[in-house]
């Protein structure tokens, strides 16, 4: 009889009667896998907690390292992006005039639409709008003509060497004159900001933001 036959026959009910060599193997056996339960219970188990915090850091810093490695492999792109966008910027700044620029800009869109055979019959500069490093001057323009002379009139703005853009256009019927049609708009023209007038819109800035917070502030302790 082998072994196997031997261990078939065993009374699972009478361990008592087992032959010598297999109580022990089977003591053996169970210190094991008590010995693994306890460890698991004891030490195993309230050490999770920790490992899956480590793996979600480990997560993270490889994150962060594909992240990084990937800008640093694209570097030169982006630096290449960069000037490209800084040389776009600056020649879009060099369409803005300056301060003492803005008198000449505006009897140039003046002359535009004199050039253009209209009558002038109002040409009204707004007060500024000052934005983060440029600002805004609204003109109210009306003028007296053909759709012709219109036409002329807006692809003369459009040629200026400065930024002129036209708003709030309506065009009417001149009641005092056959065909003839009134144009109403609005062109605004723009400027960049020198040192000390970013500053000043920035100071502006936070004051109006520590005012916001402190009206914040009381509003909270009224409640």
């Amino acid at each position: 009889m082998n072994v196997l036959q031997e261990l078939q026959q065993l009374d699972p009910r009478d361990p008592g009667r087992w032959p010598l060599p297999v109580r022990a193997g089977a003591a053996a056996l169970f210190f094991v896998v008590l010995a693994l339960l306890l460890g698991y219970l004891l030490v195993w188990k309230d050490k999770d907690p920790q490992l899956d915090q480590k793996v979600a850091e480990e997560n993270q810093l490889r994150e962060t390292f594909r992240s990084k490695h990937l800008k640093a492999v694209n570097l030169e792109i982006y630096e290449q992006q960069l000037k490209d966008i800084e040389r776009s910027f600056g020649a879009l700044l060099r369409q803005l005039p300056g301060k003492t620029e803005v008198p000449s800009l505006l009897v140039d869109i003046s002359q535009t639409g004199l050039a253009a055979g209209l009558e002038e019959k109002l040409f009204q500069p707004e007060n500024e709008v000052k934005r983060d490093f440029y600002a805004e001057l609204p003109i109210k323009i009306r003028l007296s003509g053909s759709y012709h002379d219109f036409g002329e009139f807006v692809s003369g703005i459009a040629a200026l060497p400065r930024i002129v853009t036209l708003h709030n256009i309506e065009i009417k019927t001149d009641k005092g004159a056959y065909d003839q049609l009134t144009l109403d708009l609005v062109a605004r023209t723009y400027r960049y900001l020198d040192d000390e007038e970013i500053a000043a819109v920035e100071n502006e800035r936070r004051k109006k933001e520590k005012k916001s917070k402190k009206r914040g502030g009381g509003k909270a302790a009224e409640t």
